[in-house]
């Protein structure tokens, strides 16, 4: 594989990765406000994304890949609602130990990523455009 070849799948894969985390965040920030519906009922559990190299056997680039999604063990936090469903004897729900204010950091962290794995990949293939007009 030539290296300029090689730039667009190295890109690729990190564009990849990055859609992923997006995902995951989205998920994360759509059930941020969630509780039970049942006294004991746990609500959603933010998710964790991590990643991993995987390295090309053919080519031997190293390369992004996503290595699992994990739930975040972090304690729910309790808030005080005695007419809510899910209230225990005491009056308090769970609450998503999910915290917006790090998931829209992790959005913008993703979201440059894929940016600049974009940046990357048409730069690759502006590079690859112009030798093909040198040999010409």
């Amino acid at each position: 594989m030539d290296s300029l070849k090689s730039i667009g799948a190295i890109a690729a894969s990190g564009m990849r990765a990055q859609g992923e985390r997006l995902k995951v965040v989205s998920e994360n920030v759509a059930n941020a406000n969630s509780t039970g519906t049942s006294p004991g009922e746990e609500p959603y559990r933010r998710k964790i994304i991590s990643f991993e190299e995987m390295v090309d056997r053919e080519s031997g680039n190293s390369m992004v890949e996503v290595s699992g999604i994990r739930r975040d063990d972090t304690d729910f936090e309790l808030r005080y609602d005695p007419a809510h469903p899910a209230a225990d004897q005491d009056g308090f729900i769970k609450v998503s130990n999910v915290k917006t204010i790090l998931e829209m950091s992790n959005m913008r962290e993703a979201s440059r990523s894929y940016q600049a794995n974009l940046n990357m990949f048409e730069t690759g293939r502006n590079m690859r455009s112009q030798l093909l007009d040198l040999l010409k």
